[in-house]
């Protein structure tokens, strides 16, 4: 059997693009001989997989999922929405739910190396298994593991996932309580809140808003000349327009508009007998952050030809 070095496995790596346990396990394989490595790694599909590593992967599934008392929002993003809409995807993307309510690993590459459930292979393993049937590049993303009283919700069969956690003394399976968590939900998929509640909002953030805010009043010549304290009164006022913007609880709820959702959740619980607020909620967008790759189709094309 070869010497396989680290330097050898590093070269392998620098050559295909693959991973480096994968890049081991094939000099290992091809008992150090380079060339026939990276033949293997081609077989396999990795050299491949690697290349198109690089592609922008924006589409794809956002799901939010509970199952007794644990609950994920996972983001798994794909090249295409034709591969979005593929069975086998969202059946891989069902998976990886399930194995991190689970198995609870701590990031993506714990996740990827746990034993995907329902199954004897590792979420590394199904992924590239997946890989060889629909070439095309793929990525878990991001994930958030809940516990708790839970509800989920998932809007445009994978746009926007949303998870709202409750907290309350009112008994988990109470119809309205879980509508009022349901409704909460809606209202965060479609207003997209950035924090709970006042107390939330980072100090940071207010004063970057109130420098902002400045800074436009004394660029309008009909505020520049107000007096400091004038204006001081004036960023209050807006102020207070950003919470009931930018925090869930503070946020005009959007089924009835003369109510904020914080008295909505209020009127719940006073019907209900007991106390009900959220006390935590995570929402993914599909793609958001991600930039997107404008191919030109005809380059592409002709390229492709060219070749």
């Amino acid at each position: 059997m070869a010497n396989i070095t680290a330097k050898d496995v590093a070269e392998l790596r620098k050559q295909t693009g693959v991973g480096m346990m994968d890049c081991k396990k094939a000099l290992v394989e091809a008992d150090g001989d380079t060339e026939k490595a990276i033949l293997i790694l081609r077989e396999k599909g990795l050299a491949t997989q690697a290349k198109k590593a690089g592609r922008s992967a924006s589409e794809g599934i956002v799901t939010a999922v509970v199952k007794d008392g644990v609950g994920v929002v996972v983001e798994v993003n794909s090249e295409t929405d034709f591969v979005a809409q593929n069975d086998e995807f969202k059946a891989f993307v069902d998976t990886v739910a399930n194995t991190i309510i689970e198995s609870n690993p701590a990031d993506i590459d714990a996740l990827l190396a746990t034993k995907a459930s329902g199954s004897d292979m590792t979420v590394k393993e199904l992924y590239d298994e997946l890989f060889l049937k629909i070439r095309e590049n793929m990525s878990i993303r991001r994930f958030e593991r809940f516990e708790g009283i839970l509800v989920p919700y998932v809007h445009g069969g994978g746009s926007i996932g949303v998870m709202v956690k409750l907290d309350t003394d009112i008994a988990p399976d109470n119809a309205e309580m879980l509508t009022a968590g349901k409704d909460c939900a809606l209202q965060i998929a479609a207003m997209n809140p950035k924090y709970l509640d006042e107390a939330s909002v980072p100090e940071s953030a207010i004063e970057e808003e109130k420098n902002i805010m400045l800074v436009q009043m004394n660029d309008d010549p009909k505020m520049a000349s107000k007096p400091e304290q004038v204006k001081a009164k004036i960023i209050d006022g807006k102020i207070g327009k950003f919470y009931k913007e930018n925090c869930l609880l503070d946020q005009t709820f959007v089924k009835d508009d003369k109510v904020s959702v914080k008295q909505y959740l209020d009127s719940v619980a006073k019907a209900q007998g007991g106390k009900l607020t959220v006390s935590e909620f995570v929402r993914y967008e599909r793609g958001e952050g991600i930039e997107k790759k404008q191919d030109n189709f005809a380059d592409e094309v002709a390229s492709m030809i060219n070749h």
